[in-house]
């Protein structure tokens, strides 16, 4: 098998406010991006991605670069994105992968042409002319909110996986609470007056991040690389590398390099990457009535079948101090938004200002605000991001 590719069929693209930015294989589901998960699973190296146009000059760390031209090669992985391999799965030998009767990979038979996945419509198992195929463990992710609903059994499979996967851990806390595991790799610093409660799940903290005194951590927690965790209740939730979280944080995901430094309640939420919010900006994740939660996506709003439901933030999202932010609040990339009153609960991308009708974000002034807060965490601004960034601003949709 010469690697993986990953391909994002058209429900996938229509995962926003992600999808603008970024293909839904650099997604974060439970405790690590589906890339990852399926490279830790196969043994293979990321080879590209087939997805929408705007994204063809995608680039990020340990990210496969856009393909849309030439051929796959015989042998290798065509990985549906949207389904997050268990991470004890062994799909070393196979020719279709299935879960739930649909494939989500196919080890090709023969070269196959990149422009029959442009489209986004073709069903990979269709790939490979094999009778059945082998049912592997994992998840499908249907709509966007399901990297959220299925946060907390996500979770709990992943942590005791990786977490023993460790070369070497530090002792197990003194103040602990729960049978649940906890996994502390050798370089993470541990403030005094931390408790970890493992009652509901296992916790995980990655080398080179710091717990500071007074954090309760709630289980099944999974904290990456380089991270800061700075006090308050942190619940059920997995932050990506190199992110700073302070106050209570609940059933929400980061996918990293994002800020929440500040007071103010977080819960059901999904952050994208470079995402800082101001100091008290507080998400509702419970309706007053105690009903589903509704949420805007491309096809209109939906139902999402969810009691509890907060905001997601798409990639370089910024909020002001103060800021309210509904029940199912969707957030497009790039977003600036401040000021007293709450917005609606779908604000495009590259939005600007206080309230409605919200002003465009110029192109030249929002790049030199995303390079500032990369280069804060040491990270370059490539001039392939900037033009997908450029791409992506084009292409923006509009919340009406």
């Amino acid at each position: 098998m010469s690697g993986l590719y990953f391909y994002d069929d058209s429900c996938a693209r229509e995962f926003e406010p992600f999808a603008l930015t970024r293909p839904a294989s650099e997604l974060r589901a439970g405790a690590m991006i589906v890339r990852e998960r399926w490279e830790r699973v196969t043994g293979l190296e990321s080879k590209g991605f087939v997805g929408a146009k705007h994204l063809q000059d995608f680039e990020e760390e340990g990210a496969p670069p856009f393909i849309s031209t030439g051929d796959i090669p015989a042998g290798s992985v065509v990985v549906n994105s949207r389904f997050v391999v268990a991470l004890d799965a062994d799909p070393k030998k196979f020719d279709v992968l299935m879960n739930e009767g649909a494939g989500c990979a196919v080890k090709l038979a023969r070269s196959l042409p990149v422009k029959d996945l442009i489209g986004g419509k073709v069903d990979i198992a269709s790939l490979q002319t094999s009778m059945g195929g082998r049912i592997v463990a994992g998840r499908w992710m249907s709509n966007v909110w399901d990297y959220i609903a299925t946060l907390p059994a996500q979770l709990g499979e992943d942590i005791p996986i990786l977490g023993k996967s460790l070369g070497s851990s530090l002792p197990r806390p003194g103040d602990t609470m729960g049978d649940g595991d906890v996994f502390i790799e050798e370089g993470a610093q541990i403030g005094q007056y931390v408790v970890f409660d493992t009652t509901g799940g296992s916790i995980l903290i990655r080398r080179g991040s710091s717990i500071h005194p007074f954090t309760r951590l709630v289980g099944p927690v999974a904290i990456g690389r380089d991270c800061q965790v700075m006090g308050d209740r942190i619940a059920t939730s997995s932050i990506g590398d190199w992110s700073k979280i302070r106050g209570e944080f609940s059933n929400s995901i980061v996918l990293g390099y994002s800020n929440k430094g500040h007071e103010g309640f977080v819960g059901h939420s999904y952050f994208g990457r470079w995402v800082n919010l101001g100091a008290l900006t507080t998400t509702s994740n419970l309706k007053n009535t105690y009903g589903n939660v509704q949420l805007w996506t491309p096809s209109g709003t939906c139902d999402s079948g969810q009691q509890f439901l907060g905001t997601f933030f798409g990639d370089h999202v910024k909020t002001g101090i103060g800021m309210m932010l509904s029940t199912g609040t969707v957030l497009g990339a790039g977003a600036n938004v401040y000021g007293s009153h709450a917005p609606p609960k779908a604000v495009a991308p590259f939005s600007w200002g206080d309230d409605e009708p919200y002003g465009e974000y110029e192109l030249s002034k929002f790049l030199v605000t995303a390079e500032r807060a990369m280069e804060r965490r040491h990270v370059t601004l490539s001039a392939k991001a900037k033009q997908q960034l450029t791409e992506s601003h084009r292409a923006r949709w509009s919340a009406d």
